[in-house]
């Protein structure tokens, strides 16, 4: 293990005692990326073109990681890991095929995914929180943290799953309210590290 990432290490270690199939490999160079790569480039004309460089996505047990994964710090690899768990309990929780089907169809693939956005607002609830808690309620309030986020849902690089900013402002604030209020007393960020998110 990295030395440079003793939170990402730990964390890690937790997250495989309950997902012990997990695993992390690059997208570069693997077929099925390039080929959701080429996929998303076509359906949104161009506009997600930054799957293999930036975007992470477990499909089934497995983090696919984009090259953006090299730059980033130790807690933000667990900010991120705690995420993509969400996702892995999702699964756990509707089966590959009903995942898959949540993902995709309610309503439709592009522009109306209401499905993916309820599984991707759990999840980023889970990126608010492991944020504050991680690297501080200054760094959970950005506005700049928010912006991505709510981008996240009104465009392109989900396929536009949730078009609608206003509902989507008003769920991240919301969601932010129950992060902060949900919140007692500093602890170390080791602590918080690998005692957090799990229930």
């Amino acid at each position: 293990m990295n030395e440079e990432y003793p939170n990402y290490n730990a964390y890690l270690s937790k997250l495989r005692e309950e997902f012990p199939q997990f695993r992390i490999r690059p997208k570069r160079g693997d077929r099925l990326s390039t080929w959701i790569d080429r996929a998303l480039k076509l359906v949104t004309l161009g506009r997600q073109d930054r799957y293999l460089t930036e975007y992470h996505t477990v499909l089934g047990e497995t983090l696919w990681v984009p090259d953006a994964w090299a730059r980033l710090g130790d807690l933000e690899r667990v900010v991120l890991l705690r995420h993509e768990r969400i996702h892995l309990l999702q699964r756990r929780r509707w089966g590959s095929v009903g995942m898959a089907l949540l993902y995709l169809l309610p309503l439709l693939p592009v522009g109306l995914a209401y499905g993916r956005a309820r599984l991707e607002w759990e999840a980023y609830e889970e990126t608010l929180r492991a944020t504050a808690e991680l690297l501080g309620r200054e760094a959970a309030r950005s506005p700049a943290l928010r912006r991505q986020i709510v981008g996240r849902f009104t465009g392109p690089d989900y396929g536009w799953m949730w078009p609608f900013e206003g509902q989507v402002e008003r769920w991240y604030s919301a969601a932010l309210a129950r992060v902060e209020s949900s919140l007692g007393p500093a602890d170390s960020h080791e602590q918080r590290t690998l005692d957090s998110g799990w229930s």
